[in-house]
């Protein structure tokens, strides 16, 4: 079989062509900053501070607890093609402004729950939020109100701005649990969601021409979007698998504790540094091309730690390799998506990545603990690891050719 490689598709003629067009995407820009910061906060992050006192309050544990916030993000990945359907039919204003305003009332009903079942729940009634107001809708309205040039620096924005939201919240939270306890904490993110996202995305978002002649007919999947699959599959893997396992893999080389937190705290920062490295490269080269080198530095990166990460600077020299990838997915795949399919179905082939990626970010983790448990060490979780950034560097790669 043959497969036939579509050229880029040209962004929508009436986006980005008038002076007022680029103020309102400006100010469209601004506004998702903001709501995408304080979203994650309080809908993602902060469940990170309640999973302690949660369990000490329902007496059940941090595994039953942690089993809810599973619940959510499947719940959030199960809508998520729904959604985008929705986005490329009427745009992201009314969704997001009614996602962002059920954030805020679970916020409040979190507050009040008093059994395992009424957080699972909510916490399910929160994925649904999720994914009606947070990064996908927020992509598809970036996407849509900027022509292929501009999408980079706005995807930019938007994501380094928002990539503070656990440095924000996270601090804050535990302020106000230890302050108020965690039912009181709870109402007061309620307000915070419900006073700066809801009126930013009824105001501020407005439906885009693109968005609103959206084509109807099915989209079909080509080797392209399935090797794009394939590639941020395999690299959310990674990611997943890293970020779990780090600071034990740390551990067990002989570090102290301290010292394994405060370099696993580096991917924070290296992921604004990957994402400001990959739109700056962008201008230069294509998006497929920088984003496989990306992946190529993370294999070998990882692929090494094992054997030069049981010295100080050789744990901090791999973990900086790895970390410069994370966080590059996340303003690629739009660019990629959008570049080769255009914009009025943009939301909808999106979403359609959303369900393998999710499950990889699941399910790297519990396949890495069941390799650890067989192989006795962390040595051949790592060199899987640098096999899948490999695939997945490949994968993009062969995207590029004829």
């Amino acid at each position: 079989m043959t497969w036939e490689r579509p050229g880029p598709v040209a962004a929508d003629p009436a986006i980005g062509g008038h002076p007022g067009t680029r103020v309102r995407a400006r100010r469209t820009v601004a506004a998702l900053a903001i709501t995408q910061t304080v979203g994650y906060g309080t809908l993602y992050y902060s469940f990170a501070v309640f999973l302690t006192p949660l369990a000490a309050e329902l007496h059940t544990t941090t595994t039953a607890i942690t089993g809810t916030f599973t619940a959510s993000v499947l719940a959030a990945a199960i809508l998520a093609v729904p959604v985008g359907r929705w986005l490329d039919r009427h745009g992201g204003r009314a969704l997001m402004t009614a996602g962002s305003l059920l954030g805020a009332l679970l916020l409040v009903a979190w507050s009040q729950v008093d059994s395992l079942w009424q957080l699972y729940a909510v916490q399910v009634g929160l994925g649904a939020a999720g994914a009606a107001s947070l990064y996908e809708a927020a992509f598809a309205v970036v996407i849509a109100w900027h022509t292929a040039a501009e999408r980079p620096n706005a995807l930019l924005v938007v994501t380094v701005v928002a990539g503070f939201a656990s440095t924000v919240f996270l601090p804050l939270t535990g302020h106000l649990v230890e302050q108020y306890g965690w039912r009181t904490a709870l109402l007061i993110l309620a307000a915070i969601q419900a006073l700066l996202t809801v009126p930013l995305h009824a105001i501020v978002l407005r439906p885009a021409a693109s968005i609103a002649r959206a084509a109807r007919a099915p989209f079909r999947p080509d080797r392209a979007f399935w090797l794009l699959a394939l590639g941020f599959t395999a690299n959310t893997a990674a990611i997943s698998l890293i970020t779990v396992h780090l600071v034990a893999a740390l551990l067990s080389w002989g570090h102290p504790l301290s010292f394994a937190a405060t370099t696993a705290g580096l991917f924070g920062l290296l992921s604004v540094t990957g994402r400001l490295a990959t739109t700056a490269l962008q201008r230069r080269f294509r998006t497929a091309t920088v984003v496989a080198a990306v992946f190529t530095v993370q294999a070998v990166a990882v692929a090494t730690l094992p054997f030069t990460g049981r010295t100080a600077v050789g744990a901090v020299v791999g973990v900086v390799g790895f970390g410069l990838g994370f966080g590059v997915a996340t303003i690629a795949k739009p660019v990629l998506l959008a570049d080769r399919y255009g914009t009025r179905r943009y939301a909808t082939i999106a979403a359609m990545l959303v369900v393998p990626v999710t499950i990889a970010k699941a399910t790297a983790p519990l396949g890495a603990a069941a390799l650890l448990t067989r192989a006795g060490s962390y040595t051949s979780v790592f060199l899987a690891t640098a096999g899948l950034c490999t695939v997945a560097a490949a994968a993009l790669r062969i995207t590029q050719e004829p």
